[in-house]
């Protein structure tokens, strides 16, 4: 898997309307999971903007689970994770007090072995990178909410069933 690079680049400027949807600081993987519930019960209750398409809410729920537990496997703490909605996109942003170690995507590894979040979270957002303030490290992911998959997919063609569209085969029942 090549995978994409992490540059050091400054958080995407918020536009007037954002708001945070919530922001959390687990201590532990175990804490991150109830995070991570906590996120998606938000977005499924009304914290989900009406443009927000369900794939959409399944690749920052993803991205959140990767980068923050980055965070709390590689960076040091404190872990704060927070998610804001701006203008037409979700922008995951989590802090760590690791400055000296950027996001390094694992390449020339089997994907067996793990390591493949931070190439999975380029692929699947629409945006990425990382940048220092003050005493934190922040990685941050802008998952733009209104495309059901990641940028660059192209769509997918649904199988035609036998016998034309929309008929079910003879024989077939409900």
């Amino acid at each position: 898997m090549t995978a994409p690079p992490w540059a050091h680049r400054a958080l995407p400027i918020r536009d007037t309307e954002s708001a945070v949807v919530g922001r959390w600081h687990p201590e532990t993987l175990a804490e991150l999971t109830v995070s991570r519930r906590q996120l998606g019960s938000a977005l499924h209750d009304g914290a989900r903007p009406a443009a927000a398409v369900e794939g959409a809410v399944q690749r920052l729920l993803l991205a959140f689970e990767e980068l923050a537990s980055n965070a709390l496997r590689h960076g040091g703490p404190p872990t704060e994770v927070t998610v804001i909605r701006s203008g037409r996109s979700w922008l995951l942003e989590v802090r760590d007090a690791a400055v000296d170690s950027p996001p390094s995507p694992a390449v020339h590894r089997d994907p067996a072995h793990g390591g493949m979040g931070l190439s999975l979270v380029a692929t699947i957002c629409a945006d990425h990178g990382w940048t220092v303030e003050g005493r934190c490290k922040v990685v941050w992911a802008r998952v733009d909410y209104t495309y059901a998959e990641g940028p660059g997919a192209s769509p997918r063609r649904r199988p035609r069933r036998p016998g034309g569209r929309g008929r079910r085969p003879p024989g077939l029942g409900h």
